[in-house]
């Protein structure tokens, strides 16, 4: 959780919050200058009451019986979730997922800017991914401090996932996403996010699996 003005805000509002910010740019495309909360609701299969008490912990936004204003909402939700600006961002390993990551173009659109890779093989230090050049990673602490990053992707093994998010944390980054198969463990200040794609894989697979739990007679 965090906190925000003396409120405590769940994790899955946060989320949320990101839906709301994508659907409202559907809606903008397609022409929409208002939108009500039962609509917002029933694109993402929430209540309306859900819609209205997520945003209400972020101040007052729409007027009653008139709905909101969808480019105006968008850009609200925008500042809340800290994407109206840039971010500088590293990334530890560049391997298969390192490399499809820094070649995804909607981090830039959203404000995160890779300027900074690293990796521990020497036949790839010193090349060059969509222009940015691979460092070696025991220059880690020293090169994150030097360029301001705010936000750390760890995309490297397991077995050396827990020393480079230690060297992260040692440089001052607070934030860091996770692609690296285990757990990890940081200070408490430290926001930690784990993408395990082969765990949302077994979620899938568990459901074809037990399809038959889902059904009664």
């Amino acid at each position: 959780m965090v906190r925000i003005t003396g409120k405590r805000i769940s994790e899955s509002t946060i989320h949320r919050l990101s839906l709301y910010y994508r659907l409202l740019k559907v809606l903008q495309d397609e022409g929409y200058e208002t939108v009500s909360s039962k609509d917002l609701a029933d694109r993402e299969k929430l209540t309306p009451a859900q819609v209205r008490k997520d945003l209400s912990f972020f101040g007052q936004f729409g007027t009653r019986g008139l709905g909101y204003p969808v480019t105006e909402l968008r850009q609200q939700i925008a500042e809340i979730i800290g994407i109206n600006k840039k971010w500088n961002v590293a990334l530890v390993g560049i391997g298969n997922v390192g490399s499809a990551l820094v070649s995804y173009k909607e981090f830039q659109k959203q404000g995160f800017h890779i300027k900074l890779i690293f990796d521990n093989d020497q036949r790839k230090i010193g090349s060059f991914h969509k222009g940015i050049e691979v460092h070696d990673v025991v220059n880690l602490r020293q090169m994150l401090n030097k360029y301001n990053i705010e936000i750390v992707i760890v995309a490297v093994p397991g077995a050396a996932a827990q020393g480079v998010v230690n060297e992260v944390v040692a440089a001052g980054v607070n934030a860091i996403l996770s692609f690296a198969p285990t757990n990890l463990r940081v200070p408490s200040h430290v926001t930690l996010r784990s993408e395990n794609m082969a765990i949302e894989m077994e979620h899938l697979t568990f459901h074809l699996t037990n399809e038959n739990l889902y059904y009664t007679a």
